[in-house]
């Protein structure tokens, strides 16, 4: 069983049963998802598109995906989401998850409950501007789309983790599937880990990281 516990900014995160590390910052799970993936991610994204594939790799608690809904509807963008998630979370977990109330949107609360109990591996319309679409499957196992995606949220487990899922045969495959000028963002940011975005085609840029974390990556594909 997931444990479930508080992160500094106040926000919860889940301690992994399987792996035994957080799903998110200690220092903040809203603060690094907002920062990693909404502010140096969407948010460059959408200055200049409207309408934007995304692709997730780790849907975990859902937070990313409420966050995006979130902007979206401020900014008025038309979203379809596309995530990855091998092994989902339960009940009584993700409904435990306080997210909806610190961001004091409490009528975000049933748009995150259709989230997570969606069927997976089909279209559904959360809201007429969000389409979610969940893959119940390892991101090794799946073949995707050529040029389908305009930003990719790379949130899997650490590479001390995971290595499997930071080879470069996934970033080759996640380098096809990103359109021109599409960017990748991750909190991320070893040596080893932007030379293999490099060598798979990548520009990598290194930016400043969350709270507690120096750097992340920014990698375009031009």
């Amino acid at each position: 069983m997931n444990e479930l516990i508080l992160t500094a900014d106040g926000s919860h995160t889940l301690i992994s049963s399987h792996l035994g590390v957080s799903y998110h910052s200690i220092h903040g799970a809203i603060q690094e998802s907002n920062h990693v993936f909404i502010q140096a991610g969407l948010k460059p994204i959408s200055d200049s598109k409207k309408q934007i594939n995304i692709l997730e790799m780790g849907f975990g608690t859902g937070l990313n995906a409420l966050l995006t809904f979130h902007f979206a509807n401020i900014k008025n963008l038309k979203i379809h989401y596309t995530t990855i998630e091998a092994f989902p979370i339960q009940f009584d977990v993700y409904n435990s998850l306080n997210y909806c109330s610190l961001l004091d949107k409490s009528n975000l609360q049933s748009s995150f409950k259709l989230m997570h109990e969606s069927d997976w591996n089909t279209d559904i319309s959360i809201q007429s501007n969000f389409i979610l679409h969940k893959i119940n499957k390892k991101l090794q196992d799946l073949q995707l789309i050529d040029n389908q995606y305009e930003l990719i949220y790379f949130d899997a487990f650490s590479p001390n983790e995971q290595p499997e899922l930071w080879e470069p045969e996934i970033f080759t495959k996640l380098f096809n599937s990103t359109k021109s000028n599409g960017i990748l963002v991750t909190y991320c940011a070893k040596g080893s880990f932007k030379r293999t975005l490099k060598s798979c085609g990548f520009i990598v840029e290194s930016i400043e990281g969350p709270p507690g974390k120096r750097e992340m990556v920014r990698a375009l594909k031009p």
